[in-house]
Parts: structure tokens; sequence; C-alpha cells
């Protein structure tokens, strides 16, 4: 958990931002994936590679947050 303390909110922020939202047009690569998973699409190797790697700075967000609430 050191490790995810030590990185800086505003750091996920831009990275959530930018690689977890990236290309923008003509929608982010995570909703495409998401779109993808829900619908049983989601197959390809390269598919599910992409999808984690935009998918990674939510995460990291998501456990942040968490981490923060819990500690109050």
């Amino acid at each position: 958990m050191q490790i995810l303390d030590s990185i800086p909110i505003s750091f996920v922020l831009l990275a959530c931002l930018t690689l977890g939202l990236a290309p923008f047009f003509p929608e982010p690569h995570i909703w495409e994936k998401l779109k993808m998973l829900f619908a049983g699409d989601l197959r390809k190797p390269v598919d599910i590679f992409d999808m984690l790697m935009h998918g990674v700075p939510w995460l990291v967000l998501l456990a942040k947050l968490a981490r923060l609430v819990v500690r109050g």
C-alpha cells in the first residue's frame, strides 16, 4: 500500500484524463472496450491488452479514492 500512497492524486488524475481516455475521437478507447466487453465481443488478445492499458489509470484512481475513504 505504500506504493499506492506515494503516487500523487494529481498524477493519477492526469493519467486518467490522458492515457485513460486516449484517443479522444471518435470515442475514448476505454469506453469502446467496455462496450465490447459487455457485448461479449472482447476476444482478441490485442483488445484485452488495450483495455488493460487504458483501464489501469482508472483502477489506480478507484483504489486511491477507496484508500482515502478508508483512512478517513
